[in-house]
């Protein structure tokens, strides 16, 4: 790929510019430092200990059997695995995890009323990965864990009514893959359709719908920073159209990172009651880094399907799992059974080899069917392995009555921001819907903040957004992604805040500030000094904080 071409490379993705923005970056003796990637450097070690232990235990299980044979070990026995693994835990007390094991088994049998010698069982033969997923859309006892714990993080105190189903995923990226899928093979979305995109938005949600495979129309529902990153009345009212299918959103935000608001959260319900036809994809994969986070799931479960990933959370994007949720009486099995005759028998005959009542078949089943292309669905399911990571981070999360990890991980980042902020000479920006997991460093509000509107202005005619991250990965070996391509409206680069350490991001906002002083002295000598009549009042945008006010900063004798 040739990456001397700047304006070519704009039609790229950010996920694809950021490898023309490495390879500057790598061109001087300084450390390139990637600040676009949302891979996180930090992970939760607890549920991580209670994994291998409990894979410890299972290995014992496995050598009860077989053992005349070298090498050679069998399934795990049900009787008596309750008192086997008691002796385990006692024989090894004190070792890293053997505590939270315990405690988990406690919490299963105590507090959720499951059998512990079940949930022992399924756990040993899961994390031995000896026996194919059964129910291949997730184990039995690993759906009720991790629901209580998608319950306590994305539904939390809101009322809730029945139950939901879940499909153990690899990561939100197949979530995606596989929901873009069934939701046309089922013909709940077909070419030439519309779908609304909350914006800003992860930007595979804005190049899917382009492909051949899809063809379906987008309408932009904006959420600007001049509004806090929060969407406008005005904006939600392209939902009424009855031309939109489907309204697919981040929250909180990608990349802004701000949970919509409990008063915005009203006016999609609202919206709802309206249009009770609408389907609404949630990606709440950032929900966890906020306090009393409530999902539009809990809102509107029976039109909304829920992705949630613990990549981030829990630093495990390694492991690639995540969940898809949908309410037991949901839109989508109803927009199903109300499909043309021609249209449902036409879907009899794609699943008939896997039920012998195929319009009896939820969509949260078709799509583990679609999954593996249906004739592959007797091997569908996430691997074992991975579902017993997943509910020993459930359970790590469920145990944790004061919220410890939470804090820890908010704490993480706001320092972080902190430091940003500190070395760019700006006001944090005050928001309370903020999870600061991302962030979105507008170019334009930058300048205008440290010298003026006109400055700011005039920036823009001579910097543009990509010529911008170019400048910064070539001058400071940091790499930022634009904004542009997640669907924002200003030039700005997005931030990850959780990819590296405290002093990194300081030294982002020293080089940003740099550059900024740099061009304002081009601007002073080509403008003859005008630049001294700054505005000191200007409503920040969402980039800095809306309500700050700025005082004149002083010219750097540099």
């Amino acid at each position: 790929m040739d990456f001397g071409d700047v304006k070519k490379l704009g039609g790229l993705s950010p996920f694809e510019l950021k490898d023309a923005l490495i390879q500057v970056a790598r061109q001087s003796d300084r450390l390139m430092l990637n600040a676009g990637r949302g891979n996180p450097n930090f992970l939760a070690t607890t549920p991580r200990h209670g994994f291998f232990q409990f894979g410890l235990f299972a290995m014992t299980e496995a050598e009860r059997s077989y053992i005349y044979m070298a090498d050679v070990g069998g399934f795990p026995q049900r009787e008596g695995i309750e008192s086997r693994f008691e002796i385990f835990a006692k024989s090894h007390a004190g070792e890293p995890g053997v505590r939270f094991i315990e405690a988990a088994v406690s919490y299963v049998r105590d507090q959720l009323g499951l059998s512990a010698g079940d949930f022992i069982y399924e756990m040993c033969e899961a994390i031995l990965g000896c026996n194919y997923p059964v129910p291949d859309r997730m184990l039995r006892l690993s759906e009720i864990i991790v629901g209580q714990y998608i319950h306590k993080e994305m539904i939390n105190t809101h009322p809730f009514v029945g139950r939901f189903d879940m499909y153990a995923v690899e990561g939100g990226t197949a979530a995606m893959t596989y929901l873009f899928n069934s939701l046309r093979e089922n013909h709940l979305l077909s070419p030439g359709d519309t779908i609304a995109l909350g914006m800003p938005i992860f930007t595979p949600y804005i190049e899917i719908p382009h492909l051949n495979d899809y063809q379906l129309i987008e309408a932009l529902i904006d959420a600007p920073s001049e509004n806090n990153w929060q969407f406008t009345k005005r904006e939600l009212q392209k939902l009424l159209d009855p031309k939109v299918k489907a309204f697919f959103l981040c929250n909180p935000s990608n990349p802004p990172s701000v949970k919509i608001s409990d008063e915005v959260l009203g006016y999609i319900v609202d919206i709802v009651k309206q249009r009770p036809d609408l389907i609404i994809l949630t990606d709440d994969v950032y929900g966890t880094f906020a306090d009393n986070f409530t999902s539009l799931f809990a809102m509107c479960p029976h039109n909304t399907i829920l992705v949630y990933s613990f990549s981030k959370y829990f630093g495990a994007t390694g492991w690639r799992m995540g969940v898809v949720a949908t309410h037991e009486d949901n839109i989508l099995d109803r927009k199903i059974a109300a499909l043309p005759e021609a249209k449902r028998r036409e879907l009899d005959a794609r699943y008939s080899s896997i039920t012998t009542e195929p319009r009896k078949l939820k969509f949260i089943d078709r799509l583990v069917a679609d999954s593996r292309t249906v004739a592959l669905n007797h091997t569908a399911g996430l691997s074992t392995p991975v579902q017993a990571q997943m509910v020993m981070f459930s359970l790590f999360c469920l145990m944790d009555e004061g919220e410890t990890y939470k804090k820890s991980m908010k704490h993480i980042v706001s320092r972080r921001k902190e430091a940003l902020y500190r070395e760019l000479g700006l006001p944090l920006p005050p928001d309370p819907n903020s999870v600061s997991y991302y962030h979105l460093l507008d170019l334009q509000d930058i300048a205008t903040q440290m010298h003026g509107e006109r400055f700011g202005k005039w920036i823009l005619t001579k910097l543009q957004p990509n010529e911008a991250l170019f400048r910064i990965a070539s001058e400071t070996s940091i790499v930022l992604l634009p904004g542009r391509g997640f669907g924002g409206k200003h030039p700005s680069g997005r931030v990850s805040l959780a990819n590296l350490n405290e002093y990194d991001y300081a030294n982002i906002g020293r080089s940003l500030r740099k550059m900024a002083s740099e061009y304002f002295a081009m601007f002073e000598k080509e403008t003859g000094g005008s630049g001294k009549e700054r505005s000191a009042g200007k409503a920040a945008k969402g980039g800095i904080g809306k309500t700050t006010v700025v005082k004149p900063a002083k010219r750097s004798k540099k």
